[in-house]
């Protein structure tokens, strides 16, 4: 199946790329596997999730692939692996664990939110001292759309590239900077996630709720922990893409039902099938850990879960565009100052609520990626964590076009549009 005639990337053929990211996969994970030697000494600082995601990007960036036009990350990977990931990590959730995470973590993301919104003003006051061109014209509305995506997702991007009529090539300009600024951030937390533990003994956090919910999720599976059969395995396969279609068959209807009856649908993207099929697989996986299928964690649920998020990872990065960076340097410039102040803002909220790492990463991420990339950081700190990610990632799109709609009525104003 090719994924385009008009690209004009060296491999075009979707079965070919999907090959390509296996081995690539493949390499990775064998070359970490080594016990000694370069390898060791090469992993003890780069972790393989972040060639897993890096190196896609390279293969885009250069031309051997197309990511863009490739189908492997939507409908494939962000439609159908994410969905069974979640089904399958969630179904071996312990659920009292990720409660006495507590309300912190739901405080991170009302920061994140907020810096997003206020590392957008920020930004286009700093550029308008250095650099005026860049925020002339209709950049402003491409702001907005922006944060949209960095709140939200791409349905609150597109919402209010609709609502402020921001024009194609403006738009066009912020997703490039969507891509480059938000997936280089993507890399760096998945980089420091590794190193999580140092983090937090500087800081001082308090670790004890999700180092206890790690221990108690390592715990039940060594308990329950046996050679898969094939029996098991295909159990396991049919109860996370079964769950996955039942979630497709429910989500597109009861979308077009919220579509033609509730009047504030889009405000909260209640619209988009998408939202739908990411919070019903999550919680018949949840519902589906209180019965005794949870115990197919012992019989690898969780490990293949997680096969299917690198997978995810991979294709996530394959959207990622290095060379881009240098196209647009004031245009990116503006992206970095955006999202440095989310990082200080939301730094210094982490400090004093004395928080750890973990939810400092998920918390930006839940914003800055939303529900397809936030799973993908939190289970660098353990893989049972990727449903809370999708969760707040899920939070994004019920908030971000309300919040992004705030941040471009301000910018028209600052701008003197209106």
């Amino acid at each position: 199946m090719p994924a385009t005639e008009t690209s004009t990337a060296l491999i075009t053929n979707d079965i070919v790329v999907l090959g390509l990211i296996a081995a690539t996969l493949g390499l990775v994970f064998w070359t970490e596997s080594r016990g000694a030697g370069f390898w060791k000494r090469f992993y003890t600082y780069v972790p393989a999730l972040l060639l897993c995601y890096f190196i896609p990007g390279i293969y885009n960036s250069f031309g051997l692939i197309d990511g863009n036009a490739s189908k492997l990350y939507n409908p494939v990977a962000s439609r159908v692996l994410l969905p069974a990931a979640l089904v399958l990590l969630t179904l071996t959730i312990d659920l009292k664990g990720v409660l006495r995470l507590g309300p912190k973590l739901l405080l991170m993301y009302a920061a994140a939110s907020i810096s997003v919104m206020l590392g957008a003003f920020a930004a286009f006051w700093i550029m308008g001292l250095v650099h005026p061109e860049t925020v002339a014209g209709d950049t402003w509305g491409g702001m907005a759309a922006l944060a949209g995506s960095w709140i939200g997702g791409g349905a609150n991007m597109v919402a209010m590239k609709e609502v402020f009529k921001v024009d194609e090539t403006t738009f066009g300009q912020f997703v490039v900077v969507d891509v480059g600024v938000g997936y280089v951030w993507m890399s760096v937390l998945i980089f420091l996630a590794n190193r999580a533990q140092a983090i937090d003994a500087r800081s001082g956090a308090d670790t004890g709720a999700i180092e206890d919910l790690k221990q108690r999720l390592i715990s039940y599976q060594k308990q329950h922990q046996r050679v898969a059969s094939l029996s098991d395995l295909m159990i396991i396969v049919g109860i996370a893409l079964g769950a996955v279609g039942l979630s497709h068959a429910i989500a597109a209807p009861v979308a077009a039902w919220f579509l033609d009856n509730v009047s504030w649908a889009k405000t909260f993207s209640l619209h988009e099938p998408f939202v739908w099929v990411v919070v019903l697989s999550t919680f018949i996986g949840l519902g589906l850990s209180f019965t005794r299928l949870r115990e197919f964690d012992g019989a690898g649920a969780s490990k293949i879960g997680t096969l299917f998020l690198y997978f995810l990872i991979a294709c996530i990065g394959m959207q990622m565009d290095i060379l881009a960076l240098a196209d647009k340097p004031w245009l990116f410039a503006l992206g970095l100052i955006w999202i440095l102040v989310h990082i200080l803002l939301l730094y210094l909220t982490a400090r004093l609520l004395r928080v750890p790492f973990f939810y400092f990463a998920l918390g930006s991420q839940s914003n800055i990626g939303g529900p397809a990339s936030a799973p993908v950081v939190a289970s660098v700190f353990h893989p049972s964590l990727a449903p809370v990610g999708a969760l707040l990632g899920a939070l994004g799109y019920a908030t971000g076009t309300v919040l992004a709609y705030i941040v471009g009525v301000t910018l028209r104003a600052m701008a003197g549009a209106g």
